[in-house]
């Protein structure tokens, strides 16, 4: 991975931090500054990214759909096979955890159910051999069983509405970073977001895209978004505060 995140906290001297990115730098690494939080700043992100794969599935959307879409929209791979990589049952102890120090304030994911229905049937991912993708020596495919598991819906939803939402869960939880203070600039989200976890490159990364859909459009999606699909996403303050003065995350 070429990027490393520093985390820095509030007692981290500008010494120290110094001294981070010039070993990060002498070790080939090109390193972003953010602010200590849950899941810092990539893997919060990405980790919203597999589990709205997950929630699509959950909803009835063909798997190979979902994948497709992540890969249209630029993604280098759909957001099921990462969550094999990752482990499914790693995100799922990344829930639990979450749910437990959030209590009565935690927002439930809907993408949740889906990897502790896989997890009941002993597939965890890569490590397992078998997660939504059966891997063998032919390579990763999808399981076939994914179809009885989550039937699919006798009416598929467009390919590009599913690339959209996937992205916008992307910068939903990307401008709420900004809101927790763990972002401070746009242009560590850039960096972080194509060094990190390969966010669509042609974008510039995930702050340029959001300023280049426009503040404007993004709250009246989120808006509309949360009412059907739910809480995550809520429009982040930040995001309300740009489309109220047309401003840019990245000025």
């Amino acid at each position: 991975m070429a990027l490393v995140e520093i985390i820095r906290c509030a007692a981290t001297s500008e010494a120290t931090l110094a001294a981070g990115f010039d070993l990060a730098r002498r070790l080939g690494k090109t390193p972003v500054a953010v602010r200590g939080g849950r899941g810092f700043f990539t893997t919060r992100v990405v980790v919203g990214y597999m589990l709205e794969g997950m929630a699509l599935l959950a909803e009835g959307v063909a798997p190979a759909l979902i994948e497709n879409a992540g890969r249209r929209a630029g993604m280098p791979m759909g957001p099921l096979r990462p969550t094999d990589m990752v482990a499914v049952d790693l995100i799922e102890r990344i829930e639990a955890q979450t749910e437990a120090d959030h209590g009565p304030a935690h927002v439930a994911n809907p993408g949740r159910p889906a990897g502790q229905a896989l997890l009941a049937r002993g597939r965890a991912g890569v490590k397992a051999g078998a997660g939504f993708y059966d891997c063998g020596r032919e390579g990763a495919v999808l399981w076939p069983g994914l179809g009885e598991l989550f039937p699919p819906a006798p009416v598929q939803p467009a390919i590009a509405a599913v690339a959209e939402r996937l992205m916008f869960r992307q910068a939903a939880e990307t401008l709420r970073c900004f809101d927790d203070g763990v972002l401070a600039a746009a242009a560590d989200a850039d960096v972080g977001s194509v060094l990190g976890w390969g966010f669509a490159p042609h974008t510039g990364g995930v702050a340029s895209s959001i300023d280049e859909i426009g503040a404007a459009r993004l709250l009246a999606w989120f808006k509309a978004a949360a009412a059907t699909l739910g809480p995550r996403f809520a429009p982040a303050r930040t995001l309300v505060d740009l489309a109220a003065r047309g401003a840019r995350l990245g000025g």
